[in-house]
């Protein structure tokens, strides 16, 4: 099968694209051809830029379905839907699990209210991006009909992830020892391994499936304590998780939430598993994106705590 992936060399994309490789298909990538172009070379290029609605190269071809994964504007998803035009026979658009209303309870499914739509803003936030991705998602349906698959993904880890979600834990787990958790370990911590979201892209396009789908993972009874105690085992170490004050870090820590939004990190994934997305267990997950680093060098993270902000905090909670 003929897929046109917008964009294909970030880190969802990229996943998509081997993935897509790896069944036989043939990936056609539309980017600015600005990175990623040591990035699978046999694999056919398009050159363009949404952001300057830029789609002159997608005005001729034929694909058996499109993912679009940098939709991020109803009018970047407009221009992208009248370049193809009739020439596609899916539109896959990769969403997100912040279009939900966050008054949701826990574990719902596709159904769930969605947030106000928004079809426009200055910059994308915490209050705007759901809101926006909500209105992209209904102008492919209406314009694609039975045509139209949406893939809402809880937050993605994995290998090559340059936002590093996941990375502060892994490196944190291995030191051991007293470990500085904001909020509380009992947090929930869904998040989806981004080979098993490429797989399901892959398969709904393969099934010609439409519809809704949460790509979710490993299980929903994940918690921020546990991927903390896995990195620990994997490491060969022991740690003692001390809860510290979620106002103390950062707004954006990595994997934390406030409890009040505790529901946003629990949803039902049974759909997109009845539709073959695998559930990569949690252990081989951390592994994997510990060798990335490794191979990459470790370079210094963006996010987290440093050693001595961590002593610090843990010396205000004192031993529990």
């Amino acid at each position: 099968m003929r897929i046109l992936l917008l964009g294909g060399t970030g880190f969802i994309g990229r996943a998509v694209v081997e993935d897509a490789l790896a069944h036989g298909h043939e990936p056609v990538l539309f980017t600015r051809g600005r990175s990623g172009r040591e990035l699978f070379p046999g694999v056919s290029r398009l050159v363009g830029d949404r952001d300057a609605g830029d789609y002159a190269s997608l005005r001729g071809g034929e694909w058996d379905a499109v993912v679009d994964l940098s939709g991020y504007y109803p009018r970047q998803v407009a221009g992208a839907m009248d370049a193809v035009g009739d020439r596609v026979g899916r539109y896959v658009f990769v969403s997100s699990h912040a279009v939900y209303d966050r008054g949701n309870a826990p574990g719902g499914t596709e159904d769930a209210p969605r947030r106000k739509p928004l079809r426009e803003a200055d910059v994308l936030d915490d209050e705007t991006y759901g809101r926006l991705k909500v209105a992209c998602e209904d102008d492919v349906v209406e314009r694609f009909g039975e045509r139209a698959t949406v893939v809402r993904p809880i937050k993605v880890v994995g290998p090559h992830d340059g936002r590093d979600a996941a990375t502060y834990w892994v490196r944190r787990a291995e030191r051991g020892g007293r470990v500085a958790v904001p909020g509380s370990p009992e947090q929930p911590c869904q998040f989806v391994d981004s080979r098993d979201l490429a797989r399901l892209i892959v398969r709904l396009v393969e099934d010609d499936r439409g519809g809704a789908f949460h790509a979710v993972g490993p299980a929903e009874e994940v918690t921020l304590g546990g991927v903390i105690r896995e990195a620990a085992r994997l490491a060969g170490v022991e740690v003692e998780l001390v809860g510290v004050p979620l106002e103390a870090v950062p707004r954006f820590f990595p994997l934390t939430r406030a409890r009040g939004l505790w529901a946003t990190l629990q949803r039902d994934g049974s759909k997109a598993w009845a539709a073959g997305m695998p559930k990569t267990a949690l252990g081989r997950t951390l592994g994997d994106l510990k060798a990335w680093d490794d191979a990459r060098g470790r370079p210094e993270l963006g996010n987290g705590l440093t050693a001595e902000r961590e002593a610090g905090l843990l010396r205000g909670v004192g031993r529990v």
